[in-house]
């Protein structure tokens, strides 16, 4: 990677804020456009129009990419950008990193010429992703619950690198972890790491002595057979994707207290988010041999 690179970093929210700040720490030339409502924002170039995006060496888009279809996700702007219509100011071959990119995108993209890598596939930041997401369900479930986390009876659903984090992170603050998987690898993996095994298909009868039960599949899980099995007080996190785990609609209607927590790491822990974000564009600037 060459030492001093142009960057534009166009929409987002705090994470990309945070990421542009390490950008021009490092000593890189930042553009930022469509985040106007910043907070400090003398610390950043911001510009009102994309004039000059096509000669930056790297565009870094938000994650996810959209809000909403084929608009670009903006949550510090009040401008509407269809990103088809981004697209269409860069030049053949320069390199895009977005996250959670659309099939869509993809073809646009390709149509253009324009390199395209979706930072949010990368291995090393889901990883890394799982931390501050962990770290924000259990911020969550301490401001949520009457009790302390020691001594209580938690449910992990699912066992992949968010629920690896979370059981460890929970058992680290003395909870009595529980932890679901279906496949039979995982579960004997659970047992060796001293948690509680029990199958994600096999639920339904065996939830009512939770306190707390966090879902990371990004399956619905927790359906009426199973929101009925819970204690009335029991506090639901989910940490699923869209559509979600968590059959809301029906957990509202049997009182069941659930916290929808979507992008955690940008909400409670944008700094940490930036640079991981920025670490992992690093990476793929290495790669390409920028």
């Amino acid at each position: 990677m060459r030492r001093t690179m142009q960057f534009w970093v166009v929409g987002g929210d705090l994470r990309q804020v945070k990421l542009a700040q390490m950008l021009q720490e490092d000593g890189h030339a930042v553009q930022t456009y469509a985040m106007e409502h910043r907070p400090e924002p003398g610390l950043l170039s911001g510009s009102d129009t994309v004039k000059g995006i096509e000669q930056a060496d790297c565009v870094v888009l938000p994650l996810p990419v959209t809000a909403e279809r084929g608009i670009l996700n903006a949550a510090l702007s009040d401008l509407r950008i269809p990103v088809e219509e981004l697209l269409g100011e860069l030049s053949p071959g320069q390199l895009v990193c977005a996250g959670r990119v659309t099939p869509q995108m993809r073809v646009q993209a390709e149509q253009r010429q324009l390199i395209l890598r979706d930072y949010f596939e990368r291995e090393e930041l889901a990883v890394a992703n799982a931390v501050p997401t962990a770290e924000g369900a259990i911020q969550i479930a301490m401001e949520e619950l009457p009790t302390t986390l020691y001594g209580l009876r938690v449910l992990v659903i699912g066992f992949g690198r968010i629920g690896k984090i979370l059981a460890h992170r929970l058992r680290g603050l003395g909870a009595r972890v529980t932890v679901s998987a279906r496949k039979y690898g995982d579960l004997a993996w659970i047992e060796a790491y001293g948690y509680t095994p029990e199958h994600t298909g096999q639920l339904t009868g065996w939830l009512g002595s939770y306190d707390l039960v966090i879902n990371t599949v990004p399956a619905r899980v927790l359906d009426v057979p199973q929101l009925l099995d819970l204690k009335e007080d029991c506090l639901v996190i989910d940490l699923a994707s869209k559509p979600g785990g968590v059959n809301r609609k029906a957990a509202a209607q049997l009182g069941v207290k659930v916290i929808w927590a979507l992008s955690l790491p940008g909400k409670t822990a944008p700094a940490t988010s930036g640079k991981i974000i920025r670490d992992t564009i690093y990476h793929i600037l290495q790669e390409l041999e920028v």
